[in-house]
This record gives structure tokens, C-alpha cells and sequence, in this order.
């Protein structure tokens, strides 16, 4: 017998050790280089635990303001309340959210924080997930929608209002002991109110999307509804703060365009429906205030309109030149440029501890909602592979958009001249005298409307503590005054929280943004 030559099987095992080297090489390569897109702590799957515990206890809050007959409740001091709401229009308004530290139901910042809990969760679901909290907020989204729902009982009828402002703060009582009368507010075809129907309409297709896969029917029933609102928003156009002019003093509205472009995108990416991107490309030069940078919030969703239409140019080959999305793109990238600090166009509206600060009431909503949005754009280019933003003449990478998202986050959870964490609940020091009856009246107390005020004046820390509040945060010279008659710096609002929860989710982990909502 004859031994086989052992030569081409050693020539063999040479080649495969040379492949299995240069496969090795250039996986090192290849990570290096991926790694080098990002930032040394922001490597996938690593979860910042200062950011995850902020967002647990910053979804409380939603508990906290539930009225309604309360399911599964963890809030100890928390009853049911508000059983009979809308029986006088023999509807169920039971659920839904309070707004701030009253035990009002304002349908316009109602709904515009629904929108952004869905906005929230559609982006950063997987992020919410990793730290077990995606069933949480959907749980509140659909609180809040159930309402919205039942507030639309027919195509062009919406309850936008329960409660009277005007006797509901002459009060000061627990939600679970007020017997006041629940007056009711409603807009219609005689009435209309443009804004808050296409708000409402906004919040029903981007909830709508939300429940997609979990519950297609609940979906379809949130997108019919949509659709319907923003035709009774469009066909009866008419601004609700000068057909009811009793909201003024509360949410009064400064116009309805931004909202119509604000439904008609989300209604587009519910349906791709191209009825709707028509409408926003028609529409963007009277309504879109095109080349002018300005703060998202309850009553200006403009920049909220820019960065979500700039999503489509980013992941939709067939719209990335759209000329109808140019001027949205554009000013999107204006509103991205005027945040960054180094920026040639930075905003000079910052505090010296670097907060973004635009007003004395709520001033925590502004910085919040710009960082919100600057995680959004960060990781729409980074998704695309878009490495820079040209602002004039420098150019700035996904990175700095995070990094001025992390310094506003952080100056929120204490990084501030006051050492103080607006996040009640959060931290070490955090107000202890929060502008909320509930979280200022034990649980115990048997007061009623007059009586409880002694509450409101004690001195004493509020005996409950209302986890998850965002108060309104600091003056423009970065001071803050812990008292509960200082509701301008001191009340919480439910809005507030939803921009919250959905900064504190983009930043727990690496993040990275579906192509595609659909």
C-alpha cells in the first residue's frame, strides 16, 4: 500500500490559516472602524443605569395623575376618582389624565402628550424594554387614548374640557374626595376648534401605530377616529381660544396651522395615505413658518412637524429630494444647528449653567423638548449614515446632538448650580413642597374644598411623595424656590412627562432608530 503525498495537504492547511487571518484582521478592522462612529459610552447594549433609574421613576408620575377607577394601582395614596366625569353628556369620561397639580382634564395638552408618549415608544420601544417599562407606558398611552376616544362620540363633536378651572381652583381637596360639579366643554360644527381636534387627531394616529401589532382592532378603531378629526378640523377651521374664550387663561392657543401639519404627518405615516403628505407639502409655506427655528411644546408643534417630516428624507429613498419635505428638512436642520452650544447659530436662550431657558412659567419644558428632539435627529443620521450637520460654515456630528441632549438630562437630574433634581423622587435632594394637592393632603385627611387649604400653607413636606414629576424648574439666573404656593416653578404637568419619559428612553441605551413605523 502506497502513502498519499502529505505536501498538498499541507499547501491546503496553509491557505486556510492565511483566510481564517485575514478574516480575523478585518473583523478587527471593521469593529474598530464601527466603534469609531460612536462615542467611547455609548456602545450597544450597554444600559446607563443614572438614566434607567431616572425613566422608572419618571413613568410614575402617569400613575399618579390617572383618574378614573384605578386598575392594578401602585400608588398607595391613590384612589378612584372622577367616576362620574362626562355623565351629564351621558358619556364615560372617567379615565384620562389630571393636567398638573388640579384635578383638571384639559383635552389640548391631554392629547398633545399622548402624541408624544406614542412618539416615545414607536422610537424607543426596545429601549423601554430593556428595562421593562415598554408595558408601562403603553398602559398609560392607552389611559389617555380610552378618553380621547370616548371624548369623540361623533365625526364632528369633541369633548376638549372637564372640570371648570374657576371652581376646580378655589379648591383644594384629593381628587378621591371631590364632589364639585364636572362641567363640560365641547367643540363642534357651530364651535369649532382646529387646533385641539387636529391634535386630538395627531395623538389617535401615532397611538394608533403604537397598538398595531398588540391590538389591531384598538388600532383601527384610534386611526378612524384620527381621520375623522382632522377632517372636522380641517373642514371647520376656527381657533378654540377665540370660539372659547374662558381657555384663554389656561391653554389659550397662538394658532391651529402647526397642529394641521402636526395630524396630517402622522396620519401620513399611519396610513401612507399620500392625501396627507400632499397636504403638508401644499400647506408648508403658510403654515410650516419655514427658516425660523422655534421651541416645541403643547401649543407649537412646528419643530416637533420639522424633525418628523425630516424622518421621511432620511428613510424614504423616494422622498430624500421630495421638494414638498425641503423646507421641513431644512428648518429641522436650523432647529438642530441654534442647540448645539459651538453652533455659529447656537441660541443665546441658556442659563450660565447651561440650561436651554425660554420662559418663567413650565421653564423645563423648552430644554427638555429641544433634547428630545436632538436624540430623535441624532439617530435619524446615524440610522442613515449621515455623519455630519452643516450649520453655516462648521460641521457637527450625531454626537454633539447627544452630548447637548445628556447636558440638558443632566442639568434636569441635579448637574445644575442648585444641586437639585427637578425629577421628584430622583437623587438626593429633590422639592419636597411640590404644587399638588394630591401629594400635599395625606391620604387620611377628611377635608373637603375650603378646609384643605391648611394644606397648601403648612409648612411641613408634602406627606406624599410625587414620583416622576417634572416640576417647572429653575429662573433664568439657574435658582429655584421650593415652596408649594410657587406654582410657577413648583407644579408638575402631565405633558412634561411625556417629553421626559421619551428623553430619558433615547439615552438609555445606544440608540438607533427603526427605518420605519409601518
Amino acid at each position: 500500500m502506497v502513502a498519499k503525498p502529505r505536501s498538498r495537504c499541507c499547501c491546503c492547511t496553509w491557505f486556510i490559516g492565511i483566510i481564517v487571518l485575514i478574516a480575523v484582521i478585518l473583523a478587527v478592522v471593521l469593529t474598530f472602524k464601527h466603534r469609531s462612529n460612536h462615542s467611547d459610552d455609548d456602545q450597544p447594549g450597554s444600559i446607563d443605569k443614572k438614566y434607567a433609574d431616572a425613566l422608572k421613576i419618571a413613568m410614575q408620575f402617569f400613575d399618579i395623575q390617572k383618574s378614573g377607577k384605578l386598575e392594578n394601582n401602585k400608588i398607595s395614596w391613590r384612589g378612584d376618582s372622577g367616576l362620574k366625569d362626562g355623565s351629564e353628556a351621558s358619556l364615560d369620561l372617567s379615565k384620562g389624565l389630571y393636567d398638573a397639580g388640579d384635578h383638571m382634564k384639559f383635552g389640548f395638552p391631554m392629547a398633545f402628550t399622548a402624541t408624544v408618549l406614542s412618539w416615545s415608544i414607536l422610537e424607543y420601544g426596545d429601549q423601554m424594554a430593556s428595562v421593562n417599562l415598554l408595558d408601562h407606558a403603553k398602559d398609560s398611552l392607552k389611559w389617555t387614548t380610552d378618553f380621547l376616544i370616548n371624548a369623540h362620540p361623533s365625526p364632528n363633536v369633541l369633548y376638549i374640557q372637564v372640570g371648570n378651572p374657576e371652581t376646580d381652583h378655589k379648591c383644594w381637596d384629593r381628587p378621591e374626595t371631590m364632589s364639585r360639579n364636572r362641567t363640560l366643554t365641547k367643540i363642534d360644527t357651530e364651535t369649532p376648534g382646529t387646533e385641539v381636534a387636529a391634535e386630538t387627531a395627531a395623538a389617535m394616529a401615532a397611538a394608533s401605530l403604537v397598538f398595531k401589532e398588540s391590538d389591531t382592532k384598538y388600532s383601527s378603531t384610534l386611526l378612524k377616529h384620527a381621520k375623522q378629526l382632522f377632517d372636522f378640523a380641517d373642514d371647520n377651521r376656527g381657533s378654540y381660544s377665540v370660539n372659547i374664550p374662558k381657555v384663554q387663561p389656561y391653554y389659550n392657543s397662538t394658532g391651529y396651522g402647526d397642529e394641521l401639519l402636526w395630524a396630517a404627518s402622522w396620519l401620513y405615516h399611519a396610513t401612507e395615505d399620500k392625501t396627507y403628505l400632499d397636504f403638508v407639502s401644499k400647506n408648508g409655506e403658510e403654515f410650516g413658518n419655514f427658516g425660523s427655528p422655534s421651541w416645541f411644546s403643547w401649543d407649537n408643534k412646528l419643530p416637533g412637524t420639522h424633525i418628523l417630516l425630516s424622518r421621511l428624507t432620511f428613510f424614504k429613498k423616494e422622498l430624500s429630494g421630495s421638494k414638498g419635505l425641503e423646507g421641513y428638512k431644512d428648518t429641522a436642520e436650523a432647529v438642530m444647528c441654534g442647540l448645539i452650544p459651538s453652533s455659529p447659530t447656537a441660541t443665546s436662550s441658556r442659563t450660565d449653567g447651561g440650561l436651554i431657558w425660554v420662559s418663567e412659567w413650565n421653564a423645563l419644558q423648552h430644554p427638555v423638548s429641544s433634547a428630545f428632539l436632538a436624540t430623535l435627529y441624532s439617530d435619524y443620521m446615524l440610522t442613515s449614515g449621515i455623519k455630519e450637520l452643516s450649520c453655516d460654515d462648521q460641521s457637527f456630528k450625531p454626537s454633539d446632538l447627544r452630548k447637548f441632549a445628556r447636558s440638558q438630562a443632566d442639568y434636569m437630574l441635579g448637574k445644575n448650580p442648585e444641586k437639585m433634581s427637578y425629577l421628584v423622587g430622583y437623587g438626593e435632594k429633590y422639592p419636597e413642597f411640590v404644587h399638588h394637592r394630591g401629594a400635599s393632603i395625606p391620604a387620611d385627611a377628611n377635608t373637603g374644598c375650603k378646609d384643605g387649604f391648611k394644606w397648601l400653607n403648612s409648612e411641613e413636606p408634602n406627606p406624599n411623595v410625587a414620583y416622576g414629576a417634572l416640576v417647572g424648574g429653575p429662573f433664568l439666573n439657574d435658582t429655584f424656590i421650593d415652596a408649594r404656593n410657587n406654582s410657577m416653578q413648583n407644579e408638575p404637568s402631565t405633558y412634561n412627562s411625556a417629553l421626559v419619559v421619551g428623553l430619558l428612553s433615547s439615552l438609555v441605551t445606544t440608540s438607533s432608530s427603526i427605518e420605519s413605523f409601518i
